[in-house]
């Protein structure tokens, strides 16, 4: 039979431990200790598999036997990422030039095992299409949500009936770790019946 595997989330966010936790995916958290990659004019896909491996490679190289994954998410305008603003003003800029249009979110998925040769980057995406906000709303929204840890200045998990007019399913890819994707991976692999807490 198969030795057992660990699955590490390289990552501190909350939501994506959620999102592992919901689907039945047994991991623990390893915080990597990078700094991200975050130029706003680099494409927005290769950022987001730039910073997901930076994160999967930085605990990896503590940790050859488990299986990690890191992730990393931006909003992109057109061509143009949208990160975590800087404060209030610019996080108003970008729920104001989100208003009334569609854009994408690419969330950077990678997976790494030395142990067992897997050594895999996936940009996985979702379109997301706002409502025509007012100032009201805005004001509204950032009342209600911390605006200023979320690339795009928003979450779509919070407050979702004030911004958000439709949006791809399914909505994990873009709260962060397109955890479906993820399961349907480590199964392709033969991996996921091996993971153990």
């Amino acid at each position: 039979m198969p030795s057992p595997l660990t699955l590490i989330l390289a990552s501190a966010s909350p939501r994506r431990t959620e999102l592992l936790r919901e689907a039945g995916i047994p991991h623990r958290v390893v915080v990597a200790a990078v700094t991200e990659h975050e130029d706003p004019t680099t494409d927005p896909a290769q950022m987001v598999l730039h910073n997901a491996r930076l994160k999967a490679a930085a605990v990896s190289r503590l940790h050859p036997e488990a299986i990690v994954l890191g992730s990393d998410t931006t909003v992109a305008l057109g061509d143009r990422a949208l990160n975590k603003p800087a404060d209030l003003a610019e996080s108003r800029a970008m729920l104001r030039s989100l208003s009334g249009r569609e854009h994408t979110v690419h969330t950077g998925v990678c997976l790494l095992c030395p142990a067992l040769g897997l050594d895999e980057s996936h940009d996985v995406t979702a379109w997301v299409r706002f409502r025509t906000l007012s100032e009201g709303d805005i004001t509204r929204y950032q009342s209600l949500v911390n605006t200023l840890d979320k690339a795009g200045a928003y979450g779509i998990q919070q407050g979702m009936e004030i911004i958000i007019a439709d949006f791809q399913q399914p909505i994990s890819t873009i709260m962060g770790l397109p955890v479906e994707f993820v399961k349907a991976r480590l199964a392709a692999l033969g991996l996921l019946e091996r993971l153990t807490a």
